[in-house]
């Protein structure tokens, strides 16, 4: 049986899974998904000035109360943090695909996180997986649910249950 790993991504989090490769005979069910590791994106948690020293953006009160726009590049710096976290995500990938020796790796997440992802698997290890891409948001789904989606976009083998008399 080929060897599956998945990465579940949204903007705050990251689940890895592989795809339990043992053989399954006719008397037990599978194949399951296990989830080894989640990442949490820290700065998309922290809030107004836990983050940042003005929580409103491009606003400052002059002398006379009149207020001055002006442009604090907060979007270079959500975006930069978006790429740290993606780089985390890819370093953790990669540890998952080597300890299980996966063949095909599954990235799950919105558009926009697939377009930074790409970026960021940028290694040549990567070149040697088979990567199929879903763009959808399904971190909130439980392990089955996870399952039981990539089995209907057939992606992984569904997951056979066995039931006895």
């Amino acid at each position: 049986m080929t060897k599956f790993a998945v990465a579940v991504i949204n903007g705050t989090q990251a689940r890895f899974f592989t795809l339990d490769s043992a053989a399954t005979s006719e008397y037990e069910s599978g194949p399951n998904l296990i989830e080894h590791e989640c990442l949490s994106d820290s700065t998309k948690e922290l809030q107004g000035r836990e983050l940042w020293a003005n929580t409103k953006t491009g606003r400052n009160r002059g002398l006379s109360g009149q207020d001055h726009s002006y442009d604090d590049h907060r979007q270079n710096h959500e975006s930069e943090f978006e790429k740290r976290f993606a780089s985390q995500i890819s370093s953790a990938m990669l540890n998952i695909v080597r300890a299980n020796q996966a063949r095909q790796l599954i990235l799950v997440a919105e558009p926009q996180i697939l377009g930074i992802m790409r970026e960021a698997m940028a290694d040549n290890l990567f070149k040697n997986l088979d990567i199929k891409e879903v763009a959808k948001d399904i971190c909130h789904f439980d392990v089955n649910q996870i399952h039981e989606y990539l089995a209907k976009k057939e992606l992984l083998p569904a997951y056979n249950r066995v039931y006895f008399r």
